[in-house]
């Protein structure tokens, strides 16, 4: 009998605590959904789980207007609301399509019939951010989404080409165009490297939001072994005003020439200059050909050759839309059928700066961007030109300069090349070289 009892008693306690446990998953459970009830979702600086938000992008045909009146506003308040923010940001006419834009909607009430948006947040890129607030009074502003810069190293040793290099380490080809266009363009040709090259790199990756990557930023230091030659390149600024940075060796010497080679990046040359030159279209009658043509594809980035002052950029019969540099009191530089231009009159642009992008207007049989060099008033070939070197460094800087590469040389020659493809690149990530811009 006493025997029954305990087990009557084992049995009543193991129900309880039973139901005890599961009382206890249940409030766990309950927890965990208020806690994700509360949770924030913060973005373009708003805590979006205050709201319905609705995301899309800008289709063809699509104005402020259209995508506002899609929403229930109606175009006396949608004018209202485009004047107060123009002077921040003219909505008329600079929405592009395919760009991402979200609607901040109240959350959803059973008295409201109808939604309206209160905010409208246009996304420029993957960066920059437009937002229109008129949920009360109206606010438009600009926004940059928090940027942070990952300081790495890499190091490669060639057996075929730079690109099949950098994909078997699982390193962005972005690294290839960097070191073969900006930095050793004019010492190494990247067509020929030798099995046995081999190159080391200090660079930084960008992220937004601390989770989107969005690629190699910039090349800090390099150095490449080629054809027996040591070859170090230093990014340094030589003029904060203007922005103006370049690469330099160990001993100061700048690296890049005053002049790029080529206006695109991605194309090939496809009509030289060429004073004698006869055309099947025009009874092969001499049409002298005073500039040097580029093929690409229609959109692709057009570059400022040299640090120079846009002087002309408009549009104008066969020329098409154009660009005009001066880049000093020698040179000029025009570039030719653009679809849109990047620049305005007047405007400073640098080596390397997209001027505008390849385009088919004016006379032309194909998309392609007509590059041409003037010298003293008279266009030449600049290919059979003896372009000059780069401006030196100052001496005032050059001291500065030296210092300021000691400890960067002193962190490349310490870094290990890896020699086998097998090996795996190292990536060297501390606090010191992680880097957040608000």
């Amino acid at each position: 009998m006493y025997l029954k009892r305990l087990i009557v008693l084992a049995g009543i306690t193991v129900f309880l605590i039973a139901c005890k446990e599961d009382n206890s998953a249940e409030n766990y459970k309950k927890e965990i959904a208020e806690k994700k009830q509360e949770e924030k979702i913060l973005e373009f600086g708003f805590d979006l789980a205050k709201f319905e938000f609705k995301r899309d992008t800008v289709r063809r045909g699509d104005t402020f207007g259209i995508i506002l009146e899609r929403n229930n506003i109606g175009y006396p308040e949608i004018f209202h609301i485009a004047e107060k923010a123009k002077d921040t940001f003219d909505i008329a006419t600079r929405l592009q399509v395919g760009k991402p834009y979200t609607l901040l909607f109240p959350k959803a009430n059973v008295k409201d019939s109808i939604r309206k948006p209160t905010t409208f947040i246009y996304q420029q890129n993957l960066e920059d951010y437009v937002v229109i607030d008129f949920k009360d009074s109206i606010q438009a502003y600009t926004r940059t989404k928090p940027i942070t810069y990952i300081e790495r190293t890499a190091t490669g040793v060639i057996e075929n080409n730079i690109s099949e290099t950098l994909e078997n380490k699982g390193l962005s080809q972005v690294l290839a165009y960097k070191m073969a266009d900006d930095i050793y363009a004019w010492t190494i040709d990247f067509r020929r490297l030798q099995p046995g090259d081999r190159f080391k790199v200090i660079y930084t990756d960008k992220y937004i939001n601390d989770t989107i990557y969005a690629g190699v930023h910039n090349v800090k230091a390099a150095y490449f072994e080629h054809n027996g030659d040591s070859l170090y390149a230093f990014q340094f600024e030589t003029d904060s005003l203007k922005g103006i940075k370049d690469y330099f060796n160990e001993n100061a010497k700048n690296l890049r020439r005053a002049f790029l080679k080529m206006p695109v990046k991605f194309g090939r040359l496809s009509s030289r200059y060429n004073l004698k030159r006869r055309i099947a279209y025009y009874g092969y009658k001499v049409r002298p050909h005073k500039g040097t043509d580029f093929a690409a594809p229609v959109g692709t980035p057009i570059m400022a050759t040299a640090n120079g002052t846009v002087v002309e950029s408009t549009r104008r019969g066969g020329n098409g839309k154009y660009v005009k540099i001066r880049h000093n009191a020698t040179y000029s530089t025009q570039y030719l059928h653009m679809s849109r231009q990047a620049v305005k009159k007047g405007q400073f642009v640098k080596q390397g700066d997209i001027i505008g992008y390849v385009g088919m207007t004016g006379n032309t049989g194909g998309p392609h961007v007509c590059y041409r060099f003037w010298k003293n008033g008279k266009q030449v070939d600049p290919f059979r030109e003896k372009l000059p070197e780069a401006e030196p460094i100052s001496d005032s800087l050059k001291t500065r300069y030296l210092e300021y590469i000691k400890p960067i040389k002193e962190r490349l020659d310490n870094i290990f090349f890896l020699e086998t493809e097998s090996q795996k690149i190292e990536n060297t990530i501390t606090e010191d070289n992680i880097t957040d811009i608000q």
